[in-house]
């Protein structure tokens, strides 16, 4: 008989009546998780960050995960979030930052830690009544992007500011979110953090496999994707002097769709859905790693991959599709003043009239650890001479050093494509 699952679930939902918004959970008798939303069944199909919330709703997305409390009230697409995500009927898996050692946090300074605490606190009782909040995010890779998970201070203090959080608002599930699903993590959150209701997962090339990985470690809650893409720049080939050598638009979008097949289906009953990162841009490594939108606005492919995901089709306006992008410089150190050849061939799925925009910039030198906010290179815009056959040609700088060229492609109805290579001026 399971009863016990029963009795710990049911206030959970008795409850979701009296807290619109908010997300419940329970164990089928399937032993599968399964979440509720408003008394409805509930999978996040969610992506990382914020803005372009009318393109997520449109995608079939349902949810946002932020990383700190300021973003609630922070302006998306010219509102609030909370008040776009209201009106679109979208839940906020709302982020609470919570310290890392690298940037200074002690977890055994009791100041620092009741400081933090009082901050949770505070963060809770203002945001509580907010009904798009579906549940809150305790952290994100506060045990470190490398580290190996054995740092029980960590875990235990996860588990105060956890039991903080259900003392201010007890109805709202608590997740925490761990970079990769090495063992020794999973095992430190199970062991120290029973007031954790679901584990957050953050993966790259893994994160197909993230749902058998925690499994094996022992975990038996609900399980969030919270953010997966492209490969990392820390796990892709490099070039001879070291240069990451980024996917291309189409890699990714494949890979976008393929990771948000396969989770749930490998996942073991566990995960309760996902989060695609990055719904915006950022500079991390390259202006176009990781981000699902131009700095100018335009949607990528893994934008629509993701639509596809969601909903089974592709949306009706598809992004350009870059078929070739090869030059003889691609991951090569040339010679300053020769010109350099690229081969191109770009269709739109709409037959759009398709524009393209080449620049170059040096090779980022200011790379940082887990996301951290990291300075873009200055980008020189360039203008290739067409010499017909789908052949370009570019003056490199005469300057030696190490670069990149870009491309954007761009069907002028709000969709794009973005590649690039490294080069090397010698």
């Amino acid at each position: 008989m399971k009863i016990l699952p029963l009795l710990l679930t049911l206030p959970l939902l008795a409850s979701a009546a009296d807290t619109p918004g908010r997300i419940t959970m329970r164990r089928a008798d399937s032993g599968n998780w399964e979440l509720f939303r408003d008394g409805k069944p509930f999978v996040f199909r969610g992506v990382g960050g914020q803005g372009h919330l009318d393109v997520l709703a449109a995608a079939g997305g349902n949810s946002v995960r932020t990383w700190g409390i300021d973003a609630l009230d922070a302006k998306s697409d010219g509102k609030p979030l909370v008040e776009e995500a209201r009106q679109r009927g979208l839940s906020i898996a709302a982020g609470i930052w919570v310290g890392h050692e690298r940037h200074g946090f002690n977890y055994s300074d009791p100041a620092q830690l009741e400081k933090q605490r009082q901050q949770v606190r505070a963060a809770v009782a203002k945001w509580k009544k907010e009904p798009s909040i579906g549940i809150w995010g305790l952290g994100n890779e506060m045990e470190g992007p490398a580290g190996d998970g054995k740092d029980d201070r960590i875990w235990k203090e996860i588990e105060v500011l956890a039991k903080i959080i259900k003392e201010e608002d007890p109805d709202r599930l608590v997740m925490t979110v761990i970079a990769g699903a090495n063992p020794n993590k999973v095992k430190g959150v199970k062991a120290n953090c029973p007031s954790i209701d679901i584990l957050g997962v953050n993966a790259y090339a893994s994160a197909a496999g993230v749902g058998k990985a925690v499994k094996s470690a022992g975990w038996d809650k609900p399980l969030l994707l919270t953010e997966f893409g492209p490969q990392g720049h820390w796990e892709v080939p490099k070039t001879s002097w070291g240069a990451p050598i980024e996917p291309t638009s189409r890699e990714k979008a494949a890979n976008y769709f393929t990771t948000q097949q396969t989770v749930t289906e490998e996942s073991a009953g566990l995960c309760v859905g996902s989060f695609a990162f990055l719904w915006g841009q950022k500079q991390e490594c390259t202006a176009t790693w990781y981000g699902m939108f131009l700095r100018s606005g335009e949607k990528l492919p893994p934008v629509d991959a993701m639509a596809r995901a969601w909903t089974g089709a592709w949306p009706a306006n598809r992004c350009p599709r870059v078929e070739t992008f090869t030059s003889p410089a691609m991951a090569k150190t040339i010679a300053a003043g020769e010109p350099v050849p690229v081969t191109l061939d770009v269709v739109d799925p709409e037959n759009d009239k398709v524009q393209l925009e080449w620049k170059i910039a040096a090779e980022s030198t200011d790379r940082k650890e887990g996301g951290d906010a990291e300075k873009a290179p200055e980008e020189k815009v360039i203008n290739p001479k067409s010499t017909g056959s789908n052949i370009y040609t570019f003056d490199p700088p005469s300057k030696p050093g190490n670069y990149r060229l870009f491309l954007i492609a761009r069907d002028g109805k709000g969709g794009a494509s973005a590649e690039n290579f490294a080069f090397q001026v010698k």
